[in-house]
């Protein structure tokens, strides 16, 4: 129960920083593996030479006493690491790694050291050998379904990290300094002022690169900041490298790629006047920086309907970003999930639910776009907001092309401001000079100034990429924003 309760902890603790990747886990879990095997090696050898039981609880207790110290010492160990991303330097960012990975190898090989102690301290003779370590692999592995369970739907989403962390820790310690007590008091009085220790001690999940923090919170799915710089409140998941929501006291422009996804109406035929789109589905509300925007830009006109994995991100967009100015039908739910089994058709359907850097795979592929056009009206636009670095556009080269597959045309537009393109998929043949036409009419508030900045030169392009299209089978979007991400931070 312990070590599977570990695992998820590093996860969690993990995420802020590196991410939530196939390859994050992969490594975490790898590791944990190699972790575990050495514990057996050392608990078997252990328990031959010192078949002690009172060695086998204190074993359990350093255990315990260590995992509940991890999110203490793991803290500026972490902060460590945000300054590597900082200052770019890859050898900061992969030390602090390594650290935080040593300092859980303690805990995960002492926990593998008491199987086969235990089995060897049960073990009466070789003919119920067989037996014994069956009785013992069985508890083990109900106690690893309890490790499973109970952080991942319980402790992590009501509690948070550091106390599921420290309260697993703290079950280790608890039972090992019962069944210490009558032989080693000094040991169960050493793991009792630790354990004071860990209820005093102060500390933190990770400090904002700029701006006051307001508020960070974990759920299910994010560590979350809520941050406040000057006018702007700003919404900001896990690494911190990219802004998912907006609420500016002093402006109603964003000034930034969320102003632009309020023209996507316009990527259709040339239409004789002015048209307002009449329903929009945003997938990925998030604080609801884009329904709001809709709601101020066409008014009562516009059916809008928000959907968002995260309601705590929901909560927070009330209380931060007034999503409630936006007057939405608000959805918790996955957005593939939503759209295959509730969606209606809409005039406009807005993906913005990519994590950068990030994201989920199963929201990258034909198969996800193609589900997304049988939801659109005729004429009807997808608008994908993708996020990447001043100079590389792979990520946006890869979502293209696989959009390409599925849209009669697709569009870009960059917004210079954070380092995101637009990409646009229209469901009739749509030519630029119908999208121009388009965009001069546009009058609505907010919408009229988007459509002006799309108009400037070089700013709205038919989309020039055409390479491998992503499926359901084969999405390799975690290694390529790998590659990226790794040649941002070397400069290659």
């Amino acid at each position: 129960m312990g070590s599977l309760a570990v695992e998820f902890g590093a996860a969690r603790l993990l995420a802020p920083y590196f991410g939530t990747s196939l390859y994050v886990w992969g490594v975490l879990i790898g590791l944990v593996l190699i972790y575990l095997s050495a514990g057996y090696v050392i608990g078997g050898r252990l328990a031959d030479s010192r078949p002690d039981e009172m060695l086998l609880y204190q074993i359990t207790a350093w255990a315990g006493l260590w995992i509940g110290v991890i999110p203490l010492v793991s803290y500026p160990i972490l902060l460590a690491s945000q300054q590597g991303f900082r200052e770019l330097s890859i050898g900061l960012v992969g030390g602090t790694l390594v650290a935080v990975m040593l300092l859980f190898a303690v805990p995960v090989i002492l926990l593998g050291c008491v199987s086969p102690f235990a089995i060897r301290l049960l073990l009466k003779n070789v003919e119920s050998g067989g037996n014994t370590a069956g009785r013992v692999y069985a508890l083990s592995t109900a106690g690893s379904i309890l490790g499973t369970f109970l952080p991942v739907f319980w402790f992590i989403p009501t509690y948070g990290t550091r106390p599921t962390l420290e309260g697993f820790g703290l079950v280790l310690v608890l039972f090992s300094v019962a069944a210490m007590w009558p032989r080693k008091r000094f040991y169960a009085a050493f793991a009792i002022a630790v354990i004071l220790a860990w209820i005093v001690l102060p500390s933190g999940i990770k400090a904002p690169e700029v701006g006051t923090l307001l508020t960070e919170r974990e759920s299910a799915y994010n560590y979350i900041q809520v941050v406040q710089s000057g006018t702007v409140t700003e919404l900001i998941l896990n690494e911190g490298q990219a802004i998912h929501s907006v609420y500016d006291s002093a402006d109603n422009l964003t000034h930034g790629y969320w102003d632009y996804l309020l023209v996507a109406n316009a990527f259709r035929p040339a239409q004789p006047s002015e048209t307002s789109p009449r329903s929009i589905a945003i997938l990925g509300l998030a604080g609801g920086t884009t329904a709001r925007q809709y709601r101020l830009a066409y008014g009562d006109s516009i059916d809008i309907t928000g959907v968002e994995i995260d309601p705590v991100i929901l909560s927070l967009g009330h209380q931060y970003f007034h999503l409630g100015d936006a007057r939405a039908h608000e959805v918790t739910s996955d957005a593939r999930y939503w759209i295959a089994t509730q969606a209606g058709h809409y005039d406009v359907i807005v993906l913005d639910a990519y994590r950068q850097p990030y994201i989920p795979f199963h929201l990258t592929t034909k198969e996800f776009f193609a589900q997304v056009r049988q939801h659109l009206n005729p004429g009807g636009v997808a608008a994908v907001n993708v996020g990447r670095t001043s100079t590389d556009y792979r990520l946006v080269a890869a979502l293209a092309s696989t959009m390409a597959a599925v849209y009669t045309n697709v569009f870009v537009i960059d917004d210079k401001s954070f380092n995101n393109t637009l990409v646009y998929g229209t469901t009739e043949k749509t030519t630029r000079d119908d999208i121009t036409h388009n965009l001069e009419q546009i009058s609505a508030p907010l919408a009229s100034d988007a459509a002006k900045d799309s108009l400037l030169p070089g700013r709205l392009l038919p989309s020039p990429y055409n390479g491998q299209v992503y499926t359901d089978d084969l999405a390799p979007v975690e290694q390529l924003i790998d590659e990226i991400i790794f040649s941002y931070v070397t400069g290659t």
